[in-house]
């Protein structure tokens, strides 16, 4: 992605005194005593027991109780299914929303961490999985916790609301839309500004990184059904094949992104799953292929599915098919690229580096194509000006052991994912507390 690095943020937003690295603030070391009294226990619980999207029962009554905890919080629960809202309110000022998203991955851990999962559970597909937090949405909502804690104990510096979202179903990039949907900016008071972040794997532990344009992809889940005529497996001109027409289909689509794209310009179609037929000598009579499409702009976003559908059509006229069965493309779920608002990261990329030195605030390098139903928070048309940040998750020994040829870091979504928790967490919260101190201060 491109960012402004850290040094030349730290030059044109801080003087040379501010940028130097700072004591950490008050509050940093009573986040640290909070993990260690009871946050630990908290993140390795929501370790132990993650849920799949918009089935996050136990994880949203969890954090429904905790956030009640803190003094003057009013909570409401089951907002856009499994959601959670918390209120604080501190005067006349403005409205803040803090979102931490809380839902795990049906994947298998095979981290060999002693909290590994051992939890299955039926998905809102009806596939029974293995459930894993294999993104780390687990220091997410702790760390939210974190963050109202020391909100709540520091009134005396702000002024406003601050409305802490609890949200299902961001591996589905459903679950902002479900809360609006239910009312998020309607029943709730509306923010000025929505924050959020994302635990990092390939990031160093104690860091963060956030852009002043593009933070992450669109993602759209394109699910495609190829039609066939079932005959033996013999006599394959009795019929016609789906799996033949499929995997047509499965090569011509990359023709889109290397002879249609714009070469500039990114963009992904992955086939990430292919289903058809049970027997060997049995042609079946349909094939269904589940795609995900990346873009970094909705111009690239909409050609790649419109190539997408174009290209499925035309797989069905070259194999003769009839109009009636033509093979068929849904797309299931979708978010927008999330941006961040230019001037807002600038001026909390210098919070960041007041707050927790500027050698620990770091450009952020858009490695993927990731993505994130943040975007739907602060649409152009929400009038919400949206910031989101990266905080490294991997000590800075580990990652260096693996660039000099040792184990390497797992990625996110890998069953061997794991993140060192408490500096993932007390970074994360530190950082967000002093976004919404400056966001909130008195007479900003």
């Amino acid at each position: 992605m491109r960012l402004t690095a850290a040094l030349a943020l730290a030059a044109t937003c801080l003087s040379a005194t501010a940028v130097a690295a700072q004591t950490p603030p008050d509050y940093a070391a009573a986040i640290k005593a909070d993990y260690d009294r009871d946050l630990g226990a908290l993140w390795d619980w929501f370790h132990r027991n993650p849920e799949l999207s918009f089935r996050e029962v136990k994880t949203g009554a969890r954090m429904a109780a905790e956030l009640r905890k803190v003094p003057g919080m009013v909570v409401t629960d089951k907002v856009g299914g499994t959601g959670v809202v918390g209120v604080l309110k501190n005067g006349a000022g403005p409205v803040v929303l803090v979102r931490a998203d809380m839902d795990g991955l049906p994947v298998e851990e095979k981290s060999g961490l002693p909290n590994a999962s051992k939890v299955r559970q039926v998905g809102v597909d009806g596939v029974e999985a293995p459930v894993m937090h294999a993104c780390g949405h687990d220091t997410h909502i702790t760390a939210m916790v974190a963050t109202a804690r020391r909100l709540a104990a520091l009134r005396e510096r702000w002024r406003g609301t601050v409305v802490f979202v609890v949200q299902p179903a961001e591996e589905r990039v459903g679950g902002a839309a479900a809360l609006l949907k239910d009312g998020l900016y309607t029943r709730f008071p509306k923010p000025e500004y929505a924050l959020a972040f994302h635990v990092n794997s390939e990031g160093a532990a104690g860091t963060v990184s956030a852009s002043e344009g593009i933070q992450y992809s669109s993602s759209d889940s394109v699910d495609i059904t190829v039609p066939g005529i079932g005959a033996h497996g013999a006599s394959p001109h009795m019929g016609k094949d789906p799996v033949y027409m499929a995997s047509q289909l499965v090569i011509a689509l990359q023709g889109i992104i290397s002879r249609e794209r714009q070469p500039l310009a990114p963009g992904v179609i992955t086939v990430g799953s292919f289903h058809a037929g049970l027997k060997h000598n049995i042609i079946s009579d349909e094939a269904k292929l589940q795609v995900t499409v990346r873009a970094n702009d909705e111009a690239t976003r909409a050609q790649l599915l419109a190539g997408i559908k174009r290209v499925a059509r035309g797989i069905g006229i070259m194999n003769g098919m009839p109009e009636d069965k033509m093979p068929v493309v849904t797309v299931t779920e979708g978010t927008p690229t999330t941006i961040n608002d230019a001037p807002l990261a600038r001026r909390l990329n210098a919070v960041m580096a007041q707050t927790l030195g500027a050698d620990h605030v770091i450009p952020f390098n858009q490695k993927g194509m990731g993505a994130e139903d943040f975007a739907y928070y602060v649409q152009p048309d929400t009038g919400v000006k949206g910031y989101y940040f990266a905080v490294g998750g991997t000590p800075a020994e580990v990652l260096a052991a693996a660039k000099a040829g040792g184990p390497p870091v797992p990625s996110h979504h890998s069953p061997l994912f794991k993140i060192a928790p408490e500096p993932s967490i007390v970074t994360g919260a530190t950082a967000m507390t002093a976004a919404v101190l400056d966001l909130l201060r008195p007479g900003a």
